[in-house]
């Protein structure tokens, strides 16, 4: 009577290549969903591509051309600000690739999160832990609202009367005890939550050694800064293409104050709800509605929709070199 050590079939081991085979099935699976989670809604919303396009064929071709060169430049600004934030030297090349995959997958998911994970799991395959990839994120997201922040208030005072606040019960009194209790609300949960109170302190000591370093402050606070008004000017040189009636720096701050007020409500890249802000803002300094809109899907076009495959693609690409 044979053991059952000798009758049972031996254990098939796999190859390194169908090991490496299975590795190259699921990335390309991976790549396949994101292509598809892309795909629905630029069918969704293609009337209003194929509109926007129609409207902005008869425009101006140079102030347009001009629009695409600055959203280029934004993934540049990107990758400097994202390099200023860790004290590493990342790889130039798969860093900007890196912010230009981010940047179409922030339009897949909603409220960021789609370019954080991108950067995240970028910043890990470069060696750094997760903690430190983590705490770089929101260093220069920071960065990044506080530049912005500042060049609301700078273009607010070369444009007084622009940026109105919006009447209330109460008038200006109960806006300042609601923006005050608001405050005190955030300040509660950040000390009383041990985790914000962890996270904050990390981001706080991040902060203070790039600022040790003079060459990282620089790229940091110069790449969020560009980052904010390479922006601005894509929808400055469309509403020039399209000759919206507003001057350039009323344009770059409704832009920059329609797109805060729209990053609060967690849509797929500010999807509907930045171009429902930032129409209406156009519109209510007294541009025609049909110039605005146009205004607003050439923005689009030139940050989202053309440059959304592409962007997808070089995500799959890097997923599969495994630099994601």
């Amino acid at each position: 009577m044979t053991s059952d050590r000798a009758t049972a079939a031996p254990a098939r081991t796999r190859t390194p290549w169908q090991t490496a085979r299975t590795r190259a099935c699921w990335r390309t699976a991976l790549a396949l969903a994101v292509l598809a989670a892309a795909a629905w809604p630029a069918r969704r919303h293609w009337p209003v591509l194929e509109t926007g396009a129609l409207r902005l064929a008869v425009a101006d071709h140079g102030w347009l051309l001009a629009g695409a060169a600055a959203a280029v430049g934004t993934w540049l600004c990107a990758a400097l600000a994202l390099q200023g934030a860790v004290p590493r030297r990342l790889p130039p090349v798969r860093l900007v690739a890196a912010q230009f995959a981010a940047s179409a997958a922030n339009h897949v998911l909603p409220a960021g999160l789609g370019a954080g994970a991108v950067n995240l799991r970028f910043l890990m395959r470069c060696g750094l832990p997760a903690g430190c990839s983590a705490t770089a994120i929101a260093v220069k997201a920071t960065a990044g609202g506080v530049a912005r922040g500042a060049l609301i208030a700078v273009l607010a005072a070369l444009c007084p009367g622009v940026l109105r606040v919006p009447h209330a019960r109460g008038g200006a009194p109960a806006l300042a005890g609601a923006a005050v209790c608001g405050v005190v609300a955030v300040v509660a949960v950040v000390l009383l939550l041990p985790r914000c109170r962890r996270a904050l302190a990390a981001v706080a000591s991040d902060i203070r050694a790039v600022h040790a370093r003079p060459e990282r402050a620089v790229a940091l606070w110069g790449g969020s800064l560009a980052f904010a008004v390479l922006h601005a000017l894509v929808l400055t040189a469309v509403a020039r293409a399209v000759d919206l009636p507003i001057g350039p720096v009323r344009v770059a701050l409704l832009y920059l104050a329609a797109s805060s007020a729209a990053a609060l409500l967690p849509t797929p890249g500010g999807l509907g709800s930045l171009d429902a802000v930032l129409a209406l803002a156009l519109t209510a300094t007294g541009a025609p509605a049909a110039t605005a809109a146009s205004a607003v899907l050439g923005y689009r076009l030139l940050t989202m929709w053309l440059p959304l495959v592409p962007g997808l693609i070089v995500l799959g690409v890097l997923v599969r070199r495994r630099s994601l």
